[in-house]
């Protein structure tokens, strides 16, 4: 991302609002800003520019003097990552001082893969004010991305047709999930456009996101796309095996049966306390087990190998590991600590818009957060170039 100066942004706000530029006196209209987030990532008009939004300031430019702390710049920082903008932008928010006036500004990067949607919806910046984008609009962002390099999931599959989709899946369940009701009601576009507009398909081919997300199946086009899971009577692998599955369908099908999996392994601990009272203790949170294993589903690779996401449950520990190492700005230094970069950015919005990750960064810190509380170890963590582990010790 290329931010502007500080003298960039001193005279892209005394020009007044434009394409490029929204004024909030405060940030009261979290809504609003998120619109504009959004609207900026399209950018429609293709300027190639970062989108900026100052807050802080009248709309005649006078200084709305309110107070810019760290508590602000956090909430507006996490509107990025609250699953309600996808694909997740590129953005920053500062706290600026421009002639005695303190201001928060977000500068929001055009997104690499158009359309961005909140909450369901495409918002797009005409002239100096955000609307719904039109069913040409849309259009125009989904030839747009198109045209770029695509990461892997979002690359078309040769030989692949619409056939190889269950369309019924995607009218009956995804789209519900994708696209806002009323969206949904007035949309007139045949299916193959809706899939374009959603980066399921490049002109009526279908990416290899679309084939895990909601093929017919999904195997076929990618035999390791599934998750081999493992009950074992000891703490070695080469000890007995009580109970073995491999999880196969499409994406969300196995989300599903993976989380009814966890909980039902799980052993619960109950102690009577001297009062007619009863707690419960569970060698393993659900939850945290559940935000390590989503995270392996969405950040493994799926190219250039048919290995499976294995999850390996010992008597004493659970080992979740996928294939593929950190990828991007990731590193081992930075790793949980609320750092995003994506290796599968349509399967990480496919989940998100099913429900499965709703927090994008966040996963891993509220493994760790449930797995205190329960009184756990803290996860043990090994990276190489080709596969990430993270070991889960059961509570004592």
């Amino acid at each position: 991302m290329n931010p502007y100066s500080d003298a960039q942004l001193e005279s892209l706000l005394s020009g007044g609002e434009s394409a490029l530029v929204e004024r909030k006196r405060n940030a009261k209209g979290r809504n609003k800003i998120c619109r504009n987030i959004c609207a900026f990532a399209n950018d429609l008009a293709g300027a190639g520019k970062p989108g900026v939004i100052f807050i802080g300031v009248e709309d005649d430019g006078s200084c709305a003097g309110i107070r810019i702390d760290d508590t602000l710049l956090q909430i507006l920082a996490q509107m990025r990552g609250n699953g309600n903008i996808l694909p997740l932008p590129t953005m920053t928010v500062e706290k600026k001082i421009f002639a005695g006036c303190e201001l928060a500004v977000i500068q929001v990067e055009p997104a690499e893969n158009p359309p961005v949607r909140y909450e369901g919806r495409v918002w797009v910046k005409v002239g100096p004010t955000v609307q719904q984008a039109s069913t040409e609009e849309e259009r125009r962002l989904s030839e747009r991305q198109q045209a770029r390099n695509l990461s892997f999931d979002m690359r078309p599959v040769t030989g692949a047709t619409l056939d190889d989709l269950d369309d019924n899946y995607v009218r009956t369940e995804y789209l519900l999930y994708a696209v806002a009701q009323d969206v949904l009601e007035r949309n007139e576009r045949p299916l193959s456009q809706q899939l374009r507009s959603l980066r399921l398909t490049v002109g009526d081919i279908p990416t290899w996101g679309a084939l895990l997300g909601m093929g017919r199946d999904s195997q076929q086009w990618q035999p390791g796309a599934y998750v081999q899971f493992r009950r074992i009577d000891g703490c070695e692998i080469t000890d007995p095996t009580q109970d073995h599955k491999e999880l196969i369908g499409k994406l969300g099908d196995v989300l599903r049966q993976l989380n009814d999996l966890l909980a039902f392994n799980v052993s619960v601990r109950t102690e009577v306390a001297s009062v007619p009272r009863e707690r419960r203790y569970p060698n393993y949170p659900v939850d945290a087990l559940r935000q390590f294993a989503w995270n392996a589903i969405m950040h493994r690779q799926y190219d250039g190998t048919n290995a499976p996401v294995r999850i390996y449950w010992y008597s004493d520990r659970v080992d979740i590991e996928n294939p593929g190492g950190l990828y991007g700005q990731v590193s081992k230094e930075n790793f949980g600590e609320g750092v995003t970069d994506y290796r599968n950015p349509l399967i990480a919005e496919i989940m998100s818009n099913l429900g499965f990750a709703q927090r994008f960064g966040m996963g891993v810190p509220l493994a760790r957060n449930a797995l205190a509380k329960n009184g756990n170890p803290p996860p043990e963590f090994e990276f190489d170039p080709v596969r990430v582990l993270v070991t889960v010790k059961a509570a004592k």
